[in-house]
């Protein structure tokens, strides 16, 4: 059976970093990303209703949106298939980290950039946020994360 045509691209793997009111870091998974403006710089990300970083960033956290390299594969599975609200993830991260603006980013990971609310949008199971571009940072040359990788690892399976 073909695949539905919203599968059917090749998106980058991106994990939006959080971090709750008595400061424990979040981290989830996302491929519904877009950069939607130039000038000023502007990303939109669907986050999934009912989640950790739903409710941090609905409680005002900073966020940092992080684009995964393929050595971070390993970890999609506890930022995206497990809940913040059972488990601490950042104490599930075994590779070294750096620090940008005042988180603990995976050095391992492609970029890094730091996000403002700008404002919402309820677009069904996912709540559709607009952020600015407060900083950004690229960490290294690694090869980026696709959704292709999750589906030959058998991660996911759509």
């Amino acid at each position: 059976m073909p695949k539905r045509p919203w599968n059917l691209p090749n998106l980058p793997v991106y994990s939006l970093q959080t971090i709750s009111k008595d400061g424990v870091l979040n981290f989830n998974i996302c491929t519904y990303v877009s950069s939607v403006s130039m000038k000023p710089k502007r990303f939109m990300v669907a986050v999934y209703k009912g989640t950790k970083t739903l409710e941090n960033l609905e409680n005002g956290s900073k966020a940092n949106l992080i684009l995964l390299s393929k050595e971070n594969i390993n970890l999609v599975r506890t930022f995206g298939k497990k809940s913040g609200k059972d488990i601490d993830k950042f104490s599930k991260i075994k590779v070294p980290t750096v620090e940008f603006q005042n988180m603990q980013v995976m050095q391992n990971a492609v970029a890094v950039m730091n996000l403002k609310t700008l404002q919402t949008l309820d677009a069904g199971d996912h709540i559709i946020y607009l952020f600015d571009l407060e900083k950004h940072k690229t960490l290294s040359g690694k090869d980026i994360l696709y959704l292709s990788d999750l589906r030959e690892s058998k991660i996911i399976s759509v």
